[in-house]
């Protein structure tokens, strides 16, 4: 239902794209989100967009990476400048989506894409 992409390997102060497409019956998509969960640690929320546009992100992240949405896609991305060793994590793309207009919102995780970072 949602489909991740982007992650790998780039040395410190590289840069990526992260991608995570909702597939399926969609009657509306209201926040996405990424989070990630760096190796023996909780997962933590990194950004989130609502379908407003309104962005909120972590501290640690803020001024490097960056957020938005194609909402005719109803694709969500994640651009990651400056990338420190830290940011080394599993990142999961997060959705709230109502599949037909009588349903209710429902909560979708994608599969998580790896990023490790150099240092």
């Amino acid at each position: 239902q949602l489909q991740a992409s982007g992650g790998g390997l780039v040395q410190a102060g590289g840069s990526l794209r992260l991608s995570c497409a909702a597939s399926g019956s969609i009657f509306s998509i209201n926040r996405m989100g990424w989070y990630r969960q760096p190796p023996g640690m909780q997962r933590e929320s990194v950004a989130a967009i609502t379908s407003g546009g309104s962005t909120n992100y972590a501290d640690s992240v803020k001024g490097r990476f960056t957020i938005s949405r194609d909402n005719a896609k109803n694709t969500v991305y994640l651009q990651m400048n400056s990338l420190k060793p830290e940011d080394t994590a599993v990142y999961y793309c997060n959705v709230d989506i109502r599949r037909v207009a009588s349903d209710r919102w429902r909560d979708y995780w994608g599969q998580g894409t790896l990023v490790t970072v150099s240092s």
